[in-house]
């Protein structure tokens, strides 16, 4: 094709004066500046109805959960909760979720920064043990305070549940391992201990509900003995 050829190609040359080719630009721009507030709103508004979730359902359970109860403790209405879950089990769902990333950022990701090992898992510990005491969820963990009413309910949410509890378990199982290959603690069952610390931590969430203020301590001592180092 030649020049002329492409100055004169109605694909190519420029519209004349007053000749609409195309749809505001300015109108389509302001369209989606409106759709990514409304976006963004939902989301903001899903995530603050989330995590008052979790604090409900530490408490309570998942299965004490409901759209409009939380529609009246967040001044909400009902209809616009419901758009934001649909159904309670997406609710429920978004609750572990919710939960999940809480926890990450209080406990599993804080930790990062220490060297993988011994140090790594002392901090994890401690973390997770300040978790249950301060507590981070109204209801102290919300992994045992959920995990019995979905232990033999299959679905989504108890798949959820457990699988967040099996994340956790093996971190503290791949810590360990390190541990041992470091040369930081005897040689140990990696996966094992981590059942056991993970088993009296559950036990210590629960002492710290009924008001047992030495669960902590006795937790500590727990870990510690599997933190030994080698003669």
């Amino acid at each position: 094709m030649s020049e002329d050829d492409t100055a004169t190609t109605p694909a190519t040359a420029a519209p004349t004066a007053g000749t609409a080719r195309t749809p505001s630009t300015a109108a389509d721009t302001a369209g989606a500046a409106t759709t990514d507030r409304r976006l963004l709103r939902g989301e903001r508004a899903r995530r603050t109805i989330a995590r008052h979730a979790v604090d409900v359902a530490s408490l309570e359970g998942l299965n004490g959960l409901s759209i409009g109860r939380l529609a009246t403790d967040l001044g909400l209405s009902k209809s616009g909760v419901a758009t934001l879950f649909g159904t309670k089990e997406k609710l429920q769902l978004a609750t572990v979720a919710a939960a999940g990333e809480a926890f990450l950022d209080e406990v599993v990701r804080p930790a990062s920064e220490a060297p993988r090992g011994a140090a790594r898992l002392r901090t994890l510990t401690e973390r997770w043990l300040r978790y249950a005491e301060t507590p981070l969820f109204t209801g102290g963990c919300f992994w045992a305070a959920n995990r019995p009413d979905f232990d033999s309910r299959p679905g989504p949410v108890h798949d959820a549940l457990f699988q967040q509890q099996g994340d956790w378990v093996a971190l503290l199982a791949a810590e360990l391992r390190h541990a041992v290959a470091g040369g930081e603690i005897p040689s140990l069952d990696a996966d094992l201990t981590a059942f056991q610390i993970d088993a009296v931590f559950t036990a210590t969430n629960t002492a710290l509900r009924l008001g047992d203020v030495e669960a902590g301590a006795r937790a500590r001592r727990v870990v510690d003995g599997f933190l030994t180092s080698t003669p």
